[in-house]
Parts: structure tokens; C-alpha cells; sequence
């Protein structure tokens, strides 16, 4: 098994991509065969089984095999390993937001 920073490393790299993020959202609708993904974007089939790979290796989504078909789902779990260390960063900026707003209404209510 990978070390942890290994795994969150490659999930971020695996979101960097904008293709990438895309075929994601494509699985959202539920687990589809690599042809029906490719289709869906103006790169060549390898290319997007490139991608598939590197989410499949980040553990965002989940290929299984049909007859001899691949078919490809959305696994979010790692999303909230994601999400849980945005939410500092979230919590940063409504605080900056906050105060800012404060500072602002200070600001006019003395100037007038």
C-alpha cells in the first residue's frame, strides 16, 4: 500500500487536469465504457484511457471488466480526503471575508 501523501499527491495531480475533471463529471451519471467516455471529448481514445488510467491509479474511479468491456465508475471517496483539506483553506477566506466586510462597514459608518 502507498503512503498517504503518495495517494493525496496523486489524487491532486489527477485533478489538475481539466480533462480530467471532466470525465469525472461524465461518471457522476453512472459507471460507462471507455468507448462512451472517449467519445464524449475531441482527444483519441488512447488518450483518454491515459487519463483513465491516472484517475484509476489516484483511486477516483473504479474499472471493471464486462465481456470485453471496460467499463469505468466514479469513486468520490478520495474527494473527501480533497474536500476535508480545503476546508482550512475555506475557513480561511470566509474569516478574511468577514473581517474585510466588518472593516467596510466601519469604514462607511464613520465616513458619513
Amino acid at each position: 500500500m502507498l503512503p498517504v501523501h503518495t495517494l493525496e499527491r496523486d489524487v491532486f495531480r489527477a485533478l489538475a487536469d481539466p480533462t480530467r475533471r471532466a470525465i469525472l463529471s461524465l461518471l457522476r451519471e453512472g459507471s460507462q465504457p471507455v468507448g462512451s467516455i472517449a467519445r464524449e471529448f475531441p482527444v483519441s481514445r488512447p488518450a483518454i484511457s491515459k487519463h483513465l488510467r491516472l484517475l484509476r491509479l489516484a483511486g477516483l474511479v473504479v474499472e471493471t471488466k464486462e465481456g470485453r468491456n471496460r467499463l469505468y465508475e466514479l469513486n468520490a471517496a478520495p474527494l473527501k480526503e480533497v474536500d476535508d483539506w480545503l476546508s482550512f483553506y475555506r475557513y480561511l477566506w470566509q474569516h478574511k471575508l468577514r473581517n474585510l466586510k466588518h472593516f467596510l462597514e466601519d469604514h462607511e459608518k464613520r465616513t458619513k
